[in-house]
């Protein structure tokens, strides 16, 4: 990277034990934030244990046969794993600060290993507990504000485009806080990678693919999603896909606001999609039965939405830090997603590696044996892939015209639009059946499949807003009946009839919530259910010790796939 870009990072002055760190002034750095410090909390693991951590990731190859693409498109992805591996180097300025230094004081390669799965030196699916000797608590604002800003000082300055979802917070010479755009920021980097999408569109097949990559290049320069998020929406046939930029903001964790960069490179599986695709023209039918009041359910989602299967080639950046996603639905912008809906994308390969080697064993170890034949991977696939749908349902701004759902919830709206997603799916499922778009009879391995899936989602720990709303689901279903443990044997097993009644009840309570903009009711839900009780700790115990992986890492890029 080119050393008169605006660097943003922590370059680490680090001991071999690491004990201290401090972020130096370069020539074109804004004003540096000071590092996270040493605290009585950080307690250095042991390498042993570190590498069981290591260990607890399977190695997974994402490949797929790329032999009846065009020259063209293979060309394409060439340069969209470029463009892809820039934004894997920003998002490692996002949330830590300079990868090499922090990676250069470390001598252990089990520790080093494990750095570079959680892009840092804090454990994403343990809390975000620091691990590297001499480091601090994460900052709930990453690298996105300054480390000594308060939330009272954020509130009462007037700067324009502090709430963008595409600008940092910093400090100018004299201490104020300024504002600087994230095109600003690294303008060496994305001009770059701007480069990339404008090459790879040159040589791209379909035609609405190559008008998409010109204006996300376009937005890489200016801050402007919005018209590259339409055009992807109207991109229907590409045989490639890439989703490219910065777009969730849960890395944000003081204010749920600032975006990460990340990038995933797709080939479309056509057969597979062609089996989802006529299920987005259900979703006004859907949306109107929702089991809420009128006024939380009068949004009406757009029908030009699509739903499809891909294999993945490559994650990066957000994407690829701590547990790895198996679907997606984007775009985020409210107003896209009234306008043109949004794109449900399955990622394939990857949901199968994470059912074959995570939740067909959690489920032997945890599921009762009479109901073991309901987990299949057919049912996950649909859990997971009317999770992505169920985000277009409900309510995206809030009733009493105030802004978004997401602007109301701040720090919580991430968990709460996942677990909306999560139990929401189970409605449609439950929904379709009824309708005869899905087999009704299969609706069994649906809830059991859910169950053993929770079990997953929550060993992703208490900083990921999926494990959050796994947490608050699994503990309202099971209060509400929908699923018992026995106690002698530590298995779990569904009550169909409760289940479904909780997963109405579950789903009305998370929607008003949303549509209130209830943060402190919100807070107290979550607060009153987000916590792993003593007897699932137990539970997630014996997973790990019969070495269960707790997620996947990935073996990708251009040698992986012969380009």
């Amino acid at each position: 990277m080119s050393a008169r870009v605006h660097s943003l990072v922590l370059a680490l002055v680090l001991a071999t034990a690491l004990a201290a760190c401090q972020q130096p002034q370069t020539e074109s750095s804004p004003t540096p934030e000071p590092a996270p410090a040493t605290t009585e909390a950080s307690v250095p693991q042991t390498t042993d244990t570190i590498a069981e951590k290591v260990a607890a990731y399977a190695e997974v190859t994402l490949s797929a046969d790329l032999s009846a693409l065009s020259d063209g498109d293979r060309q394409a992805i060439v340069h969209l794993l470029q463009a892809g591996e820039i934004m894997d180097e920003l998002f490692w300025r996002q949330v830590w600060g300079d990868k090499d230094a922090l990676l250069k004081g470390i001598t252990d390669p089990a520790m080093r290993r494990f750095v570079e799965i959680n892009y840092g030196p804090w454990d994403r699916l343990d809390g975000d507990k620091p691990f590297v000797p001499g480091i601090g608590e994460r900052p709930p604002g990453a690298q996105f504000y300054p480390a000594d800003m308060s939330k009272e000082e954020f509130a009462a300055a007037d700067l324009p485009g502090k709430d963008s979802l595409y600008t940092l917070i910093r400090r100018d010479d004299a201490g104020k806080l300024i504002v600087v755009p994230y095109h600003e920021a690294w303008k060496a980097e994305l001009e770059q990678a701007a480069g990339l999408l404008r090459q790879a569109a040159e040589v791209a097949s379909d035609a609405g693919f190559a008008a998409y990559l010109k204006l996300r290049a376009d937005a890489l320069l200016s801050g402007d999603y919005q018209p590259s998020d339409m055009a992807w929406m109207d991109m229907k046939s590409s045989p490639i896909d890439v989703v490219i930029g910065p777009i969730e903001s849960y890395q944000d964790a003081l204010f749920g606001t600032k975006t990460a960069f990340e990038a995933f490179v797709l080939v479309k599986d056509i057969e597979w999609s062609e089996r989802l695709a006529r299920f987005a023209q259900h979703l006004p039918a859907l949306q109107r039965g929702l089991p809420v009041a009128e006024a939380y359910k009068a949004e009406m989602p757009g029908t030009d939405a699509d739903l499809n299967a891909y294999f993945a080639i490559y994650y990066g950046g957000d994407a690829n830090s701590g547990a790895k996603t198996i679907a997606i639905n984007l775009p985020n912008d409210e107003a896209v997603q009234m306008a043109k809906g949004s794109r449900r994308l399955q990622l394939e390969n990857t949901m199968r590696a994470k059912f074959d080697s995570i939740v067909a064993p959690i489920a032997d170890v945890l599921i009762a044996p009479e109901q073991r034949e309901h987990v299949k991977f057919d049912a996950f696939f649909e859990n997971v892939m009317f999770h992505e749908v169920a985000h277009g349902l409900g309510i995206k701004n809030t009733l009493d015209g105030q802004g978004t759902v997401r602007e109301a919830l701040t720090d919580l709206a991430g968990s709460y639009e996942e677990g909306k997603a999560d139990i929401l799916g189970l409605y449609m499922i439950g929904k379709l059946g009824e309708m005869g778009e899905l087999d009704a009879a299969r609706l069994k391995d649906n809830h059991v499949t859910f169950l053993a899936g929770i079990f997953r989602s929550v060993r992703f720990g208490a900083s990921s807003a999926h494990g959050q709303a796994n947490m608050v689901a699994f503990n309202y279903l099971q209060r509400e009946g929908a699923f018992a443990r026995d106690p002698g044997s530590g298995r779990y097993s569904v009550d169909f009839d409760r289940m479904a009644a909780a997963v109405n009840s579950l789903s009305a309570k998370i929607l008003t919530l949303q549509g209130d903009g209830d943060y402190d009711g919100a807070t107290s839900f979550q607060k009153e259910f987000g916590t792993v009780g003593s007897a699932l700790q137990a539970d997630l115990d014996r997973l790990q010790e019969q070495k269960i992986p707790v997620d996947i890492v990935l073996k990708q890029g251009r040698e992986v796939l012969g380009l």
